[in-house]
């Protein structure tokens, strides 16, 4: 599975702007990632910060991830408009019966197919040589558009997740 991430990110967002990342459970079906298409574009065309439109941008990745970022050079996001965010989210959970706050859910590509191992199990996958510090980890902590670039996903040695369990 190889995917160049910032072909997908509008070009015009500074690097700086800020990301937030939503993991599904599973696998989003095709007619579910159109139906959430016009769910995520109605939310950015609408998106505002205390009454001034947002500069947003959100899309599905890898049929499992929901990345919504938000150009603060242009607008910064009160905890309002962060709150609506989170809304939409949990319309999507609602609508389609996944979970995306599962914050304990760690996603990995392995071999070249997305596999998610619950946190509580890393130990186990490592000493089974199931992942090791290169296995791509989708680290979804990252809060910019750079880091959305250049580390997601990176190598667990590269991540948080190491200082846990390296």
């Amino acid at each position: 599975m190889t995917f160049n991430i910032q072909e997908h990110l509008p070009e015009d967002f500074a690097a700086s702007s800020r990301v937030w990342i939503y993991q599904s459970d599973r696998t989003f079906f095709m007619s579910e990632a159109l139906a959430m298409e016009e769910m995520l574009n109605d939310f950015v065309k609408n998106w505002k910060s205390h009454g001034t439109p947002v500069k947003g941008f959100a899309n599905l990745f890898y049929s499992k991830f929901i990345v919504l970022m938000a150009d603060e050079n242009a607008t910064g996001v009160s905890g309002c408009s962060t709150d609506s965010s989170v809304r939409l989210i949990k319309e999507i959970e609602k609508k389609f019966s996944v979970n995306m706050f599962d914050r304990q859910m760690l996603a990995f590509l392995i071999k070249d197919k997305m596999e998610q191992l619950p946190l509580s199990q890393i130990a186990y996958a490592l000493q089974n040589k199931f992942i090791d510090a290169d296995t791509l980890y989708f680290n979804n902590t990252i809060l910019t558009k750079k880091e959305l670039e250049y580390n997601w996903p990176a190598p667990v040695k590269e991540s948080w997740l190491a200082a846990k369990i390296l």
